[in-house]
């Protein structure tokens, strides 16, 4: 099949030619021609399948069927959970509608929303926005929902398995009832399609792959290490292997930092990403990573949605999540399109449980090597990690990486939105 017989226009098949692409993807082909059709979609694949187009591009094509040029009110509006995404998603939206005459902007927290502001009074067709700064924006009576077409939940899972859920119900409320909806993921639990399904109006379900699954390319390995002997492994790794681009994750903030100044003393190039980090830090740290400036990009969970590292090698669990349909989405940063890639992840006694759940959620045995000199502690004992397993399942949307506000700020942050998870959120809304 090819991109010509989806009934894509000759425009937007000009774009998809001047990217290099032939053939849609699964989820293309089959998201695509029922989103043409009018229909609201609920669609899962593996990431790095190329969702994003499997909306953006009959998204666009149906604006530019109907075009809005004298007065331009949004039209389509794209909700993600992260700052990164948003990026990446606009400029997916401006590769796309190069050759059509449809105008769109993005729009996330951290940094000044007066050039958001004015771009958007200039008119557009296509929103891309994260909530907290959408809301902020629309309170102020900068924005204006009210001849919204199209409405997209990029990411949905996260978006409402992060403490999303109100501010999606506040800006449904601001839009038309008449409108198509389109809900993006690579998983869906059962509680979250139950969730979706009372936005979604008669929608069609489609999925290119099973979901929770892992890329095929990717080869995951684990390593068996004692808690206190991660790091130095860790750095044995990427200086004897030679890796040149390795993505490494770590449960919270502090983590990050602590792991990213012993990688430098180490003389390894890193950069850590994470939701303290200022919109210009995570900027200049990704590009850096991007370009080979840096080797190692130590980040946070906030960092698994939204990163397209073209042919990116190698990614690293330096602690394993505690919601396995995380570690899907972390691993998923390499193996895309169709590349080979390497995931790794280092665990230690603690985190035995973590793992026997993501083995069970992605359906494989995930092959175990244990290197000399670094062997796990024959004494350390799981239950401390059961008890914090077991109060993370209790309080979800969890916050493992957590902000450094303080004690007064985050209860009254508590009382105003309840059950946020604060690295995404409170910087989407910071200003």
């Amino acid at each position: 099949m090819s991109f010509n017989s989806l009934g894509l226009s000759q425009a937007l098949l000009k774009a998809i030619s001047k990217k290099g692409y032939t053939t849609p993807s699964p989820i293309q082909q089959k998201a695509i021609p029922a989103v043409l059709q009018g229909k609201d979609v609920l669609a899962s694949a593996q990431t790095g399948t190329g969702k994003t187009a499997g909306f953006t591009l009959p998204l666009l094509h149906l604006l530019s069927e109907n075009p809005k040029e004298k007065f331009r009110p949004i039209r389509a509006l794209i909700l993600t959970p992260t700052r990164e995404l948003a990026a990446q998603v606009y400029a997916n939206v401006k590769e796309y509608s190069e050759f059509l005459n449809l105008r769109s902007a993005v729009i996330f927290g951290g940094v000044n929303q007066k050039p958001q502001a004015a771009t958007i009074r200039q008119g557009i067709d296509v929103l891309v926005a994260t909530p907290g700064r959408l809301l902020d924006l629309e309170t102020q009576g900068l924005i204006s929902l009210k001849r919204v077409e199209i409405f997209v939940l990029d990411e949905a899972d996260r978006m409402l398995d992060m403490g999303f859920l109100r501010d999606i119900q506040r800006v449904i409320k601001l839009m038309p009832e008449k409108r198509q909806n389109l809900m993006f993921s690579a998983t869906f639990s059962p509680d979250i399609k139950k969730l979706a399904h009372g936005i979604l109006n008669h929608s069609v379900q489609v999925e290119a792959t099973p979901e929770n699954t892992t890329v095929d390319a990717i080869s995951q390995k684990v390593y068996r290490v004692a808690k206190g002997l991660k790091t130095n492994l860790i750095i044995k790794l990427i200086s004897d292997g030679n890796w040149k681009q390795v993505l490494v994750f770590t449960r919270t903030k502090h983590g990050a930092n602590k792991l990213c100044e012993k990688m430098v003393k180490a003389g390894i190039t890193a950069a850590a990403i994470h939701g303290n980090k200022s919109q210009g830090a995570r900027t200049k740290a990704l590009s850096g990573f991007k370009s080979g400036a840096v080797r190692v990009l130590v980040a946070t969970d906030i960092a698994a949605r939204g990163l397209d590292i073209p042919l990116l090698p190698h990614v690293i669990n330096f602690e394993l999540p505690n919601i396995s349909e995380d570690y899907v989405h972390r691993i998923g940063r390499t193996g895309r399109a169709g590349a080979s890639g390497e995931a790794i992840s280092l665990v230690s006694a603690d985190e035995t449980t973590f793992l026997r759940d993501i083995e069970k959620l992605v359906g494989i045995k995930i092959p175990v090597d244990i290197l000399e000199g670094f062997e796990p502690d024959p004494n350390a004992s799981t239950e401390p990690e059961k008890m914090q397993q077991r109060g993370a399942r209790n309080n979800r949307p969890r916050n493992n990486d957590r902000s450094t506000s303080s004690s007064s700020t985050q209860k009254k942050d508590s009382a105003r939105r309840p059950n946020r998870n604060n690295d995404s959120r409170r910087s989407d809304r910071r200003n």
